[in-house]
C-alpha cells in the first residue's frame, strides 16, 4: 500500500510539473499589434520604426501557423527593449518561452535574433 502511495504521489507530483512547462517559440515576427493584420503576409518587411510608434496598442508574434499571439503586459515590456536595441531596420524576429494561455503568451523571456 506504501508503494502505491508513493507512485500515486509522485505521478501527481511529475503531471504537475508538465502542465506548468513553458512553450518556446523560436525565430518568429515580432510585430505590433495594431498592424498585426496588416503585416500578416509579410512581417519581416515590418519596421521597427513603425512598430515603436505603435508600441502603445502591444506586441505579438506571428506562430509558424500564422496564428497572431499576443504578448502580455511583462512580454510587451521586453518587446519594446528588444526593438530599442534592435539593429535592423526590419525583419524583427524573436525567440520566446511563456506559457500561452488562449491567444495571450505568459511571457518568461524574449530575446532577438
Amino acid at each position: 500500500m506504501t508503494r502505491f502511495l508513493l507512485t500515486m504521489g509522485c505521478a501527481v507530483i511529475f503531471s504537475g510539473a508538465a502542465m506548468g512547462a513553458a512553450d518556446t517559440w523560436s525565430n518568429v515576427p515580432l510585430v505590433d499589434t495594431m498592424c498585426s493584420t496588416k503585416v500578416k503576409d509579410h512581417p519581416d518587411a515590418h519596421t521597427k520604426a513603425c512598430a515603436l510608434q505603435c508600441a502603445t496598442g502591444g506586441f505579438g508574434i506571428i506562430a509558424a501557423d500564422g496564428t497572431f499571439l499576443k504578448l502580455d503586459d511583462e512580454g510587451n515590456a521586453k518587446a519594446v527593449a528588444a526593438l530599442k536595441a534592435a539593429t535592423t531596420s526590419d525583419h524583427v524576429r524573436v525567440t520566446l518561452a511563456g506559457e500561452r494561455k488562449g491567444d495571450t503568451i505568459e511571457v518568461a523571456s524574449l530575446r532577438l535574433q
